[in-house]
């Protein structure tokens, strides 16, 4: 069979279904997608002669139904790539593809961390193959096989991570798309791994405990490229941002070229030891620091594996950014077992003493991938087994204090009681000095009063955008899910295990708490 001239590449990033059935929409997004335009610079714009053409895009804020004609075939071969897959999001991931499938698009695979940590085998050989792995490490081989043909079943078994990162500078997305968010804001990877090892997590099995990062040039001509597109801020999307060797070299080099975007981070609770590199991060523009610190008993921490936090530095962690002009972002988990709602309610009266800029709150949610769901399934704890409510924002396990609805109850008022009208007023007032201030008055002003109305309509706050729009539901799609996979809702899956060669790589990290 000789091969094509041209090879179309459809890369999406998959919404989910909420609890009415209806595909997750927004006029306005919150965060674009990092993964969608992290593969669509990775990809060629020609392949042995082949030409490429790419188009990417984010469900969550496509309001029509217009994009799905690129999942129906034509005289142009299609690649279909649903990537970026979380667990709440992998029944609609198969349902993309099997209707792509059933449409005459000749290829279809889907990728991120769901099919990364978990046991996809039951779907394999459906004609919809799967990345096991880094898109560094297999995303030539997925292009060459469907210019060739036939994509194999599953790639990426064999390392899931590879050593080093060598990605090409980021491509950004038009302003046209940028404005489909609230913000246009760009995420950058300029590092992977974290070297810790909580068991409600799954990054250490989607990108190891070794810290592994890209040229710092490569990260800098990122940079100008989004600032040169007309983007107004940045995510810095690495977990552990205050671990990254070359954080130094890159925001002194942002400094130096004056850059001037600010730029969003997550950091570990450790950076309360690191008070310089806080204030650099400050002159280099950062205007949000996210910590998860999730916890304010230690009992609880060191039952999650998190035994890097040590709840009486929290305070320090505010205190410092407050110095450095950066808003202070604290995420909690709630409904630890063994946490009865006396405890919440406490966590959230210390959290509030505390005083941090912002604050999120997540039900704690059994990820499939991770240790803590190993676990849980083991004890016979999951009750859920739709996967499309493992968003962080149900009650998915059997808690041995808490019912289900109490425990939903006591997140909204955790939401309430934090986002009051005079916190909007006094962080909306700390940050009308920046030179970007109505780009970062939405993020600081604006954001918990748009918390508190989520709280009010019984919502999460951090669903992924404003202004639901219903175009869409899984009864839509169940037939060309039935039909190509013999089930109507993924099973729950087993954990995938690490190759022997990335468990080695994870047991040599050393841990310094």
């Amino acid at each position: 069979m000789p091969r094509p001239s041209r090879l179309r590449v459809v890369i999406v990033k998959p919404s989910k279904y909420s609890r009415d059935g209806s595909v997750e929409r927004f006029r306005r997004g919150f965060m674009p997608n990092s993964t969608i335009v992290y593969i669509a610079s990775m990809t060629p714009k020609t392949i042995g002669g082949c030409a490429i053409e790419t188009v990417a895009l984010d469900e969550y804020v496509q309001t029509d139904l217009e994009y799905l004609k690129l999942l129906r075939g034509g005289p142009v071969p299609t690649l279909l790539a649903v990537v970026g897959v979380q667990s709440h999001q992998f029944n609609r991931s198969l349902d993309l593809a099997a209707y792509a499938r059933a449409n005459g698009v000749e290829h279809a695979i889907i990728g991120g961390p769901h099919p990364m940590t978990c046991d996809t085998s039951c779907f394999h050989g459906s004609g919809v193959s799967f990345a096991l792995a880094e898109a560094e490490t297999i995303w030539s081989s997925i292009l060459m096989d469907a210019i060739d043909g036939e994509l194999r079943p599953v790639y990426g078994r064999e390392h899931r991570w590879q050593a080093e990162l060598s990605p090409p500078p980021l491509e950004p997305p038009p302003l046209r798309e940028l404005k489909r968010y609230v913000v246009p804001m760009v995420g950058v990877y300029p590092a992977r791994g974290c070297p810790f090892t909580c068991n409600f997590c799954s990054v250490i099995k989607i990108a190891g405990r070794q810290i592994r990062s890209q040229d710092v040039e490569t990260t800098m001509a990122s940079l100008r490229a989004i600032r040169q597109a007309g983007v107004r801020l940045v995510m810095f999307t690495s977990d552990n941002f205050n671990k990254y060797a070359q954080a130094t070299e890159l925001l002194e080099r942002m400094i130096e070229e004056k850059i001037n975007i600010p730029f969003f981070v997550q950091c570990d609770t450790q950076v309360a030891r690191q008070p310089e590199f806080v204030e650099l991060l400050g002159r280099a523009g950062c205007f949000q620091m996210f910590i998860g610190v999730e916890s304010f008993h230690r009992k609880t921490l060191l039952a999650a594996h998190k035994a890097q936090n040590h709840p009486e530095t929290y305070g320090e962690i505010v205190r410092l950014c407050r110095a450095n002009r950066i808003a202070s972002h604290f995420s909690n988990i709630i409904g630890f077992l063994g946490t009865s709602a006396a405890d919440i309610r406490e966590h959230s009266d210390i959290l509030r003493s505390l005083d941090p800029d912002i604050a999120s709150f997540y039900i704690l949610t059994p990820i499939p991938g991770t240790e803590q769901y190993g676990d849980f399934l083991e004890q016979g704890l999951i009750t859920e087994r739709n996967m499309d409510r493992y968003d962080a924002t149900n009650t998915t396990f059997a808690h041995d204090l808490l019912a289900p609805l109490e425990l939903t109850d006591l997140l909204f008022e955790c939401y309430r009681k934090f986002y009051t009208v005079g916190r909007a007023l006094r962080l909306g007032a700390r940050n009308m000095w920046k030179k970007n201030v109505w780009d970062e008055l939405i993020p600081h002003a604006a954001y918990p009063m748009f918390s508190r109305y989520c709280a009010w309509r019984r919502m999460h706050p951090m669903s992924g955008g404003i202004a639901r729009v219903i175009r869409d539901e899984v009864a839509d799609y169940l037939p060309f899910r039935r039909s190509r996979y013999g089930v109507d809702l993924a099973p729950l899956p087993l954990n995938l295990e690490l190759s022997p060669a990335d468990a080695e790589m994870n047991r040599r990290v050393k841990l310094a708490l």
